[in-house]
Parts: structure tokens; C-alpha cells; sequence
């Protein structure tokens, strides 16, 4: 998500992959998900821990707890994917939010449990050059036979829960829709709004171009603060190789003295 950190109506924070704007006077906040959805930040070389996720639930709640009952959203929609687990509980955070309505862009690419989340909306618009994927969830697994096959059948039981989110709108048949997902299935924006998976191809409106440049310049200046950190990282890591090497010098002279 590009971003501009949750913050009083009227002011804007920059960050990097997530964003939360509302003008001055307006009752429109928009809303991006430029990213990723994911439970865990990037990894913080200066901290040795990962940062708080900006594309998570928990993040994602604080978000909208700035929204009042009388203002629109306007979510943005840019991104592969991720987080089930993220991507469902941001799902049913937007439906049961109360506010005037919910209007969902997608700017680029609506991917995986983002074309989930993109169904929460009131309206689910999609811009021309646009798409959508739909397919089964995978994980990853170590164990034996029995751990492998049980993670199958808990899969089965996920999945059936997941359509039922596609079927609320949707066109199609779930048998239909069985298929297309075993068949990771790529959507235009007309055949999303023929299958109703979206409900109108904007053809007309641009992107914002204060936005455009807003998450531009947000992503370079995380770019040069991760630049930065590693640099950082790196200066402070050699120069530990250069005092243990003088340090083992030392020990080694020290016990040829004592020889």
C-alpha cells in the first residue's frame, strides 16, 4: 500500500506503502493499498526486528477508526496479494464499518486476497489496463504424511469459506467459480463486471496526479531510509571484523610474548 500514516482530518504523514489522506473539508478519505498485505513490516537492520505492517489488520483498524459515520472511503487498490489471515479480517473491518459509502479503485492490480478485499466495497470500479486474479490458497508445510494430508483437508475447508465472499456478488455459478480459481484465473475489467466480480469499468477518470506524485516521492524517501540503514549497518558491521581481527592480533602477540 503507498501511505500516508492514519493521522488528524486535514494532515498528511508520509510513508511508503500504505496511505490514509483526508483533505481539509472533505469528506472523502482515501485509502491505498499500493503493497503487499502482510502481518509483518520490513526487517529493521537497526533494530534487528521487523517493523509494524502498514498493509495489516491491526494497522488497517487504526485506519479506519479516524473515519467518521458521514465520510466516503475511497480505497485504491494496487497489489498481489498476501496475508489471508490479514486480507479477510480487513474484508469484514470494511463491511462492518459505518460510514456513508465504501468505493473501491482498482489502480492497477487486484490480486489474490486483495480482489478479496476489493469486494467489501459498496462500488467495485476498475480502471482500463486493470485486472483481476482469482485462485486457490496454497501454504507452505513441513511434516509427515499425516501433518500433509490433514493441511489438504483444512485447505478444502478454507477455500469453501473463501468463495462464499466471490459468491455474495458474483454471477457465476460456484461450480463456475471452482474452476476458474483451479484454473488461476486472470479477469479484464469487463469480464470482472460480466461476472460480477466488479461493477463498472471507469474509463474515463485519470489518476490524481498530486497522489501520483505524493506516493512517488514517498516511495524514494524509503528507499534512501532503507539506503541508509544499510549503509549504516554495513559501516557498523565492518568496523566490529576490523576491531575482533586487531583484537585476535592482539591476543596472538600477546601469547608469542609470553612464548
Amino acid at each position: 500500500m503507498n501511505k500516508v500514516k492514519t493521522a488528524e482530518k486535514g494532515q498528511t504523514q508520509a510513508q511508503a506503502h500504505y496511505c490514509f489522506r483526508q483533505q481539509a473539508g472533505s469528506n472523502i478519505v482515501k485509502l491505498y493499498i499500493y503493497d503487499d498485505v502482510s502481518e509483518y513490516g520490513d526487517f529493521n537492520w537497526s533494530t534487528w526486528s521487523y517493523d509494524e505492517s502498514e498493509t495489516s489488520a491491526k494497522f488497517f483498524k487504526k485506519a479506519l477508526e479516524e473515519v467518521s459515520e458521514t465520510d466516503t472511503i475511497e480505497l485504491h487498490i494496487n497489489s498481489y496479494g498476501g496475508s489471508v489471515k490479514e486480507g479477510i479480517a480487513i474484508y469484514n473491518m470494511l463491511k462492518q464499518k459505518k460510514c456513508k459509502e465504501i468505493i473501491a479503485y482498482v489502480d492497477g492490480f487486484a490480486y489474490s486476497i486483495a480482489s478479496v478485499i476489493l469486494q467489501a466495497a459498496d462500488r467495485r470500479i476498475m480502471g482500463l489496463g486493470t485486472s483481476l486474479l482469482i485462485h486457490n490458497m496454497w501454504l507452505s508445510i513441513a511434516g509427515n504424511a499425516e501433518d500433509l494430508r490433514k493441511a489438504a483437508d483444512d485447505l478444502d475447508v478454507l477455500m469453501e469459506s473463501n468463495r462464499q465472499i466471490y459468491l455474495e456478488r458474483a454471477t457465476i455459478s460456484e461450480e463456475e467459480l471452482i474452476e476458474m480459481m483451479n484454473n488461476e484465473t486472470y479477469l479484464t475489467p469487463d469480464k470482472a463486471v460480466e461476472m460480477g466480480f466488479a461493477d463498472e469499468v471507469d474509463k474515463e477518470t485519470e489518476a490524481d496526479p498530486e497522489d501520483a506524485l505524493a506516493a512517488v516521492q514517498q516511495q524514494l524517501q524509503q528507499l534512501r531510509r532503507t539506503m541508509a540503514e544499510q549503509k549504516s549497518f554495513r559501516t557498523e558491521l565492518l568496523a566490529f571484523c576490523k576491531g575482533a581481527a586487531q583484537k585476535k592480533n592482539e591476543d596472538q602477540n600477546d601469547d608469542s610474548d609470553e612464548e
